[in-house]
């Protein structure tokens, strides 16, 4: 089965005009300051800037089925609270600022003073797309799990998540039920991948059949 169906924005991300980043290490600070552009998300790692532009309408329907999965479980079990991007995640003060598509935050850390360091997150999670998947799998995630942070990584492509946890060089795959037990849980969290898939997969080819029809 042919899997490129999420590929229509990936022209347009790729051929996207970005600032300047000659080579050299940014911080944290220099990522702030930088202008705000609703169509571009900035972030940082081990001093290299990442840029994304603007996420398609089918990235953002996953992340939006996974906030309200995650939400569900969070207030059924008390475990943490579930947020979505824009949400700044500093992993190093000095030069490592990201910014999750979907996060879980222990309470500790919705509770701590925004001038004291924050708890690690529970899980991250990174909806790919062609214009982040390289950065998601080589920069980010990595450095995920060096915080050690469990970490997500839903790839539309493929129709699988793969879980990756510290310490480990291997990725759980899962295309049929996700199963997530964080530290405290009274149950675990689960997921039907293969329904998220086939939801998001069918929205988009409709989608695509009705811009065709239009034109």
């Amino acid at each position: 089965m042919a899997h490129g169906d999420l590929r229509t924005r990936a022209e347009a991300e790729q051929t996207m005009g970005m600032p300047n980043t000659a080579q050299r290490d940014w911080t944290v600070d220099e990522v702030w300051a930088l202008p705000e552009d609703p169509g571009v998300r900035y972030e940082v790692v081990d001093g290299e800037l990442l840029v994304s532009p603007s996420p398609a309408r089918w990235h953002q329907v996953t992340v939006a089925r996974l906030l309200v999965a995650l939400t569900a479980y969070c207030d059924r079990t008390g475990v943490g609270e579930a947020m979505s991007a824009p949400f700044d995640v500093v992993l190093n003060r000095k030069d490592t600022l990201v910014q999750p598509d979907v996060v879980v935050l222990p309470h500790e850390a919705m509770e701590a003073p925004p001038a004291k360091p924050r708890p690690a997150l529970l899980l991250a999670v990174e909806v790919l797309s062609p214009g982040t998947a390289r950065q998601d799998r080589l920069r980010k995630r990595p450095r995920y799990q060096r915080a050690g942070i469990p970490v997500w990584l839903v790839d539309l492509d493929g129709w699988v998540i793969e879980q990756w946890v510290p310490g480990s060089d291997r990725p759980v795959v899962s295309a049929d039920t996700l199963e997530w037990a964080p530290a405290g849980a009274a149950e675990p969290f689960r997921l039907d991948v293969a329904a998220l898939m086939a939801l998001v997969h069918r929205g988009a080819n409709v989608g695509r059949a009705e811009g065709s029809a239009e034109g």
